[in-house]
């Protein structure tokens, strides 16, 4: 699995109708904001100030100079994402994936065994060794059979 070119860094921002869309954009650990609340002006000047690309479904997005808008057409999620896919030619990376918290969007950082084992099921934490947490919700995420359903959801439209 290979990252490529200038867009594997890509940021994006969302509008508030492609909520799932940003959730499996974190999951496979690209910077994806998403707040319901911003209106069209917020969210194109969080764009400019963030150097994001907006994600919209909305046909009628003001288009100012200087934003990258990708307007996506597909109603499904897997739709989605290969759009996403092929418009910025994303490639996956297996160590990027479950890097970022899919709530807050924030970069997880390792953790500690000892340090979460009052807040994982006990089974999780007899049998997984490595754990990252979020350091903003403090939600804690391990590598577990999650891992292969999301490789096998994508398996039919990303490229690797």
């Amino acid at each position: 699995m290979v990252l490529s070119g200038a867009e594997s860094s890509a940021r994006f921002i969302l509008t508030k109708e492609l909520g799932r869309l940003s959730r499996w954009l974190r999951i496979l650990g690209f910077d994806a904001e998403y707040d319901i609340g911003k209106n069209t002006s917020a969210l194109i000047i969080e764009a400019l100030r963030g150097n994001r690309i907006i994600l919209t479904r909305t046909r009628r997005m003001p288009k100012p100079r200087g934003i990258r808008i990708l307007t996506i057409n597909e109603e499904k999620l897997q739709g989605q994402l290969a759009e996403v896919v092929r418009a910025f030619g994303l490639r996956l990376d297996a160590g990027k994936m479950f890097s970022r918290c899919i709530i807050c969007n924030i970069a997880l950082e390792d953790t500690e065994k000892e340090k979460v084992k009052d807040k994982v099921p006990e089974h999780v934490w007899r049998t997984q060794e490595q754990f990252v947490a979020c350091p903003l919700c403090h939600r804690i995420y391990w590598r577990g059979s999650h891992w292969g359903n999301v490789a096998d959801a994508l398996e039919d439209f990303y490229p690797y």
